[in-house]
């Protein structure tokens, strides 16, 4: 039999619990540990309130979750509960999915005033999560910058574009929909050191922006590059750039119809924040020329108003006591997924983050490969039955998946009208939900 430990229980965790189950079937027992009572990961605390269809990708993982070869053992805090050498002991191998839930810090001065925030933060505001639900961003300010070019950054600008019916049929938590709801906001900008041809978002997505009720995107036409340069672009990246020469030729009656502005800012690159009282005030930027495909400094600056800047410029991982850590990456030290003897990751935690969800699906596969030519047919460690034991002797609340299950009900039956679910926002309303 093999003991295997998933820790982390996101898409990059349930992808490679389904591919030990495929390996193994019967012949092996995974737990997925989460150190919240809730699984799912990036699923339920990253992917955009609005985009339920991509939430649905949970279903999946149930499938997984639900028998006796696999189990969830929520509320459980690796590095702090148990340690990684006590999992090392009890289970054969151990695979870190822990994903890349940290900013990675702005780099410039004034980073740390008020009202600055980093989009894991945000998102995990809006998105329920109980580390953030408590933020409070100030909505009050005409001035939005948002800082990045990635689709986290489209999500943020959307999110703080949309008018309350517009989130009928979403999982946005009520405090956020409430702070919304009141928002001052008139123009959002979204800046980046590179131009429309570096852009890291998506068609779908920067199309949606094309439907807003009350926001209009803004693409100055001096910014795009001659039509005929988009023929070397792959051809999602082409569609991307096709719809900011949309967004550049909307005409300008749109400016009437719909007030709020969502402008692009290519060629910028930040260089300080300002502040008044330690609330941010504006942004300093410098604009910028590519060379060699690299953004670099003209020397000439200008300052952009801001009265909440969200930065989105990507993730790390968090580390953990005890595991080697590639500080310049931001992720586990790893060569193909292998830390050290028995100990492995997976996903973000593995490559960085980079990549759609699907993305972790062969990732799971190819390090579950790697573990199996290392582990054979197991080594007769205790597996479950030592976690069990350890958790009584430790006290430990541990959640099921069963536990899961009532919570979501609990979830299900609070829901706004339209709304799938409302979240619990603290862990203790989780813990309770559950029941007996």
């Amino acid at each position: 039999m093999r003991h295997i430990a998933i820790v982390g229980s996101g898409p990059a965790g349930y992808y490679t619990a389904e591919a030990a189950v495929k390996k193994w079937g019967e012949d092996a027992r995974i737990d997925v540990f989460d150190k919240l009572p809730v699984p799912f990961g990036l699923i339920r605390t990253g992917v955009a309130p609005d985009h339920q269809s991509i939430k649905a990708v949970a279903r999946r993982y149930e499938k997984t979750a639900i028998g006796e070869t696999v189990r969830f053992v929520g509320n459980v805090a690796v590095g702090e509960d148990i340690t990684i050498a006590e999992l090392g002991e009890l289970y054969d191998a151990v695979v870190l999915a822990t994903g890349a839930p940290v900013d990675r810090a702005l780099p410039i001065a004034g980073a740390d005033a008020d009202n600055v925030i980093g989009s894991a933060a945000f998102v995990g505001w809006y998105n329920g999560h109980p580390e953030f639900a408590a933020l409070d961003p100030q909505l009050s300010g005409k001035h939005a910058v948002v800082i990045g070019m990635g689709n986290v950054a489209l999500d943020v600008a959307r999110i703080l574009a949309k008018t309350e019916s517009e989130f009928a049929g979403s999982d946005i938590v009520t405090h956020a929909l409430d702070a919304l709801r009141t928002s001052s906001i008139e123009t959002i900008t979204i800046l980046g050191r590179r131009g429309p041809h570096q852009i890291m978002m998506t068609p779908k997505e920067l199309g949606e922006l094309l439907h807003l009720e009350r926001a209009r995107p803004q693409v100055d036409e001096a910014d795009l590059p001659p039509v005929d340069d988009d023929a070397a672009l792959e051809p999602g990246q082409r569609k991307s750039v096709t719809l900011l020469r949309e967004f550049a030729a909307l005409p300008a009656e749109a400016a009437e119809e719909k007030p709020l502005t969502i402008a692009f800012d290519f060629y910028a690159s930040p260089q300080a924040i300002l502040s008044e009282d330690g609330t941010v005030t504006a942004v300093e930027v410098e604009r910028t020329a590519i060379e060699a495909g690299r953004a670099v400094g003209t020397g000439e600056t200008y300052r952009l108003p801001a009265d909440l800047v969200v930065t989105c410029i990507g993730y790390q991982t968090s580390p953990i006591p005890g595991v080697p850590f590639d500080e310049r990456a931001g992720r586990f030290a790893n060569d193909e997924g292998r830390i050290g003897p028995g100990l492995y990751c997976v996903g973000w935690a593995k490559r960085g983050p980079s990549g759609t969800i699907g993305t972790n699906r062969p990732d799971g596969y190819a390090v579950i490969d790697v573990v199996d030519a290392d582990i054979g047919a197991g080594s007769d460690k205790r597996g479950r039955d030592g976690f069990d034991q350890l958790a009584r002797e430790r006290e430990l609340d541990v959640v099921t998946f069963r536990d899961w299950q009532k919570i979501e009900e609990a979830e299900i039956a609070a829901a706004r009208a339209g709304a799938p679910r409302e979240k619990f926002v603290d862990i203790a309303s989780m813990i309770a939900a559950r029941g007996e």
